[in-house]
């Protein structure tokens, strides 16, 4: 019988990757793994959801995929946050970033910097039930089903 491994896990065995310090890390480094793994939450959410042709899947997922709702999925979850998760989202949120969202303000922009800040950083210690328990709540808050 397969021992069941995080996928983390298995990217560190595979490629011989060491655990690092994540509190040296900059937010953006953090913002950066977490944009990606949010992504990645969200799109096997909606593949999960039925087959479809990708088309339909992409506009799906980027309806949750964006700076702008990723502001509102915070603003409705910072009660819902420890202390050290705050401070992780402050530090993203208030990152200078050399970037800016198409279609969202710089404000919302900021935000879902530091969302996706704390979605990395809950990663990569391996928190991934706390990371997809955060997200299930703040699109159950805001109201957005997938």
């Amino acid at each position: 019988m397969e021992e069941s491994i995080t996928i983390q896990e298995a990217i560190r065995r595979e490629f011989d990757c060491k655990p690092q310090d994540i509190r040296t890390y900059s937010p953006l480094t953090l913002a950066y793994i977490g944009d990606a793994i949010y992504d990645l939450v969200i799109r096997t959410i909606v593949v999960e959801r039925g087959n479809s042709s990708p088309n339909k899947l992409h506009r799906k997922a980027v309806s949750y995929v964006n700076a702008r709702v990723q502001a509102r999925m915070i603003d409705a979850l910072e009660s819902e946050l420890t202390q050290e998760e705050t401070a992780v989202y402050h530090r993203g949120r208030n990152a200078k970033s050399y970037t800016a969202a198409k279609n969202a303000s710089i404000i919302e922009y900021r935000k879902a910097t530091g969302m996706e800040a704390l979605c990395g950083y809950l990663y990569l210690q391996g928190r991934q039930e706390r990371m997809l328990y955060l997200i299930r709540e703040a699109i159950a808050r805001t109201g957005m089903g997938i």
